[in-house]
């Protein structure tokens, strides 16, 4: 068996109350929203992939799936339930979440790569503000996982930790907006 030396992690747990459904199952270009994430990691170089899936229930090819009983508490209990699935040999997680679907596998690349070249933490950028996916090394899950209360992923513990945190300019790999609403759906499939 190999090392899971950089492992992916994708968020796709929520129930999409705005948007009318859960996210994971959304279709796009005849590919879910979770399928599309999985593909995502796995082209970045993530192995293994795990998802987080609670409103929703599905098989996802190429990945481990983990049930979050607690999804409806918010993104902070998957984060937790997703970094406790992980392989002990993973030397490291880039997170991504499902509702991010412009996101390339070259921005989980470039991630991988800094934390190759000795980053701990690392988060993708676009026009300067921090985005997804995030890199975050073992020696930190247990702090991150800490910090994760309600709906609110690594965010909180990227502000607690500023000094560990290297930023990685995405701009030309992808687009962050996420699909929050059936007006952003409808407007992402006119795109």
């Amino acid at each position: 068996m190999t090392r899971a030396e950089s492992a992916g992690l994708l968020l796709a747990a929520g129930g999409g109350s705005r948007l009318g459904e859960p996210k994971a199952l959304v279709e796009l270009d005849g590919e879910r929203l979770v399928d599309r994430g999985v593909r995502l990691l796995r082209e970045g170089g993530c192995h293994p992939v795990i998802v987080v899936l609670g409103a929703a229930d599905a098989q996802v090819r190429g990945a481990v799936v983990v049930h979050n009983p607690d999804w409806r508490t918010g993104m902070g209990s998957s984060l937790r339930v997703g970094l406790a699935a992980l392989p002990g040999d993973a030397e490291r997680v880039v997170i991504a979440l499902a509702d991010q679907p412009s996101v390339r596998p070259e921005a989980v690349l470039r991630l991988v790569e800094a934390a190759r070249g000795g980053a701990s933490v690392a988060v993708a950028t676009y026009a300067g503000r921090r985005r997804n996916p995030v890199l975050v090394a073992r020696e930190h899950f247990a702090e991150a996982a800490a910090l994760a209360v309600g709906d609110v992923g690594a965010r909180a513990f990227l502000r607690a930790r500023p000094e560990l945190v290297v930023e990685v300019p995405c701009d030309d790999v992808g687009d962050p907006a996420d699909i929050d609403t059936p007006a952003d759906l409808e407007a992402w499939r006119r795109a």
